[in-house]
């Protein structure tokens, strides 16, 4: 026994002991090719490591689980399968759920966005290149070419507040597909319009009107639902940009299309592609990313994270007493006045301005009209990512909404005054696109100021604000073929549309917050 003991005993210490080393190698083999461990797993390691080496051992594998979480934590392998490009940015493709399309959600939703307002935009524009040999058709005056213009304008100063209130109802998504379907078919029918009667042609422009007021209550509300605050600007830059784009489309190819299809060429072509857009729109877009079956995990909670809170979807609508009882209320309703009157302006006057001025051709007039616009889209991207970066970096919203709105204000004021003194137009059409460039600075200030002070309301303020500001484009409108007409020159109404970028910019700094106030 003596003799059976000692060789029993030294057979089995050595053999436990290979046992123990060739486990542990088997799990030094797939920590390091694999960086994979399932919790059920580890924990049977460390359970029998405890029976047979006791402390010691369960020490050295807790250790081992600890760097093991380390690594993990820093990359590496299959465990880095998560939307780190999502939380980095959304111009940055997705993680895992995101990996089979490449790019976040949100990203997709802007993209749509962008070209609707792109499609928005043109459709009004061809109006504006389309009215010269409409004009010389129908042996319209000049007086009467600014109540066409502005027709438009009727039905888009009702559509605003109700689609606000519609918006805010049933979400962007619904309100934006009926918009673009109504108007679509209302540019359509426009040529035909004209040419049978006054009274059709200003009753189709006022329905087309009347369309396109719900477009931008329905873009701001649906991106404030599918991006965080820190990125909004950017979003709404993007957008923007393609809304000042459909401007630079519009201008370059109407008078081309026209003068190989006639007419009613660019007016189809727009039409087509609005309806075409439709169906893509039904399908790939939610109201709210939480109601989207595509979003990654990863991008739905760095959304919700982005937040301030939670935006719940009430069905009443505020006292409109209570919303117009707040300065920073109004503050936002002058610098839309204000922004309208300017914008529509030279919007609906540009080509007749480098026509009437400096006697360039139509096709000419379009490419000076353009190229402001085309600088416009690029600027407003800019200021978006500037103002989110400066939130980012900690600068309170209600600084950065003043900065971005009184670059938005006070640039083109100056700009206009010089406009005065332009002798060519070459130089006038540098005047413009500065003044337009800098101009879309207002994208990052009272746009999205909205959002600031009433995010459960935003659609409803919007209409209101731009219902008064559309009755402000109307008066500009008109009041400009008047002026023009009366005085023979555009200098008297650009100086009076300076000074209103001046009294605008010190209201909005007196009484404007980032503040939420509803």
């Amino acid at each position: 026994m003596a003799v059976v003991t000692p060789t029993k005993s030294t057979s089995l210490v050595p053999y436990s002991s290979r046992l123990s080393n060739s486990q542990l190698n088997l799990v030094s083999f797939r920590k390091t090719h694999l960086r994979f461990r399932s919790q059920l797993h580890t924990r049977a390691i460390i359970t029998w490591e405890k029976s047979q080496h006791g402390k010691e051992k369960t020490r050295r594998a807790d250790q081992w689980l600890r760097n093991g979480e380390d690594k993990k934590a820093t990359g590496g392998g299959l465990t880095r399968c998560r939307a780190e490009g999502v939380e980095r940015g959304f111009l940055v493709g997705g993680g895992c759920e995101g990996w089979l399309l490449g790019v976040p959600e949100r990203l997709k939703v802007v993209v749509l966005v962008a070209f609707v307002m792109c499609l928005c935009n043109a459709d009004r524009v061809v109006m504006s290149v389309s009215i010269v040999p409409l004009a010389v058709r129908h042996g319209w005056s000049t007086s009467f070419l600014g109540i066409v213009q502005s027709s438009f304008l009727w039905g888009y100063v009702f559509s605003s507040v109700i689609g606000g209130a519609l918006v805010d109802r049933y979400g962007g998504k619904r309100v934006m597909a009926w918009g673009v379907a109504v108007w679509s078919m209302a540019t359509l029918l426009t040529p035909w319009a004209a040419d049978h009667s006054i009274g059709m042609l200003l009753a189709t422009r006022a329905i087309f009107g009347l369309a396109e007021g719900v477009a931008l209550p329905s873009m701001n509300t649906l991106l404030s639902r599918w991006f965080p605050n820190n990125e909004r600007a950017t979003a709404v830059g993007i957008s923007m940009a393609g809304f000042h784009l459909g401007n630079v489309v519009s201008l370059l190819l109407t008078p081309i299309l026209m003068s190989m299809t006639g007419v009613s060429g660019p007016f189809t072509l727009f039409s087509s592609l609005g309806l075409l857009w439709l169906t893509i729109w039904a399908y790939g877009v939610t109201n709210d990313p939480r109601e989207s079956n595509d979003i990654s995990k990863t991008e739905l909670r760095l959304i919700q994270s982005g937040k301030s809170e939670p935006l719940e979807n009430k069905k009443q609508l505020p006292p409109l007493r209570q919303l117009l009882s707040k300065l920073p209320a109004w503050a936002i309703i002058f610098a839309n006045v204000t922004n309208n009157w300017g914008y529509f302006v030279l919007l609906s006057w540009m080509p007749v301005y480098f026509k009437t001025v400096f006697n360039v051709n139509l096709k000419q007039a379009a490419w000076f009209s353009a190229i402001p616009w085309g600088m416009m889209a690029l600027s407003g991207y800019i200021a978006g990512a500037i103002s989110d970066s400066l939130i980012k970096a900690g600068y309170s919203i209600t600084l950065v909404r003043k900065i971005m709105q009184s670059i938005g204000f006070i640039g083109p004021g100056v700009l206009l005054l010089c406009l005065n003194f332009a002798k060519t137009a070459d130089v006038a059409a540098i005047f413009m696109t500065v003044a337009l460039s800098l101009s879309s600075f207002s994208q990052a200030g009272f746009l999205l100021n909205m959002q600031d002070i009433a995010p459960q309301y935003a659609g409803f303020l919007h209409g209101i604000t731009n219902s008064v500001g559309t009755v402000a484009a109307i008066i500009s409108t008109i009041g400009t073929g008047y002026f023009v007409q009366w005085l023979g020159s555009f200098q008297a109404f650009l100086t009076v549309t300076a000074a209103l970028y001046f009294v605008t910019t010190i209201f909005w700094n007196l009484y404007a917050t980032g503040e939420r106030i509803f």
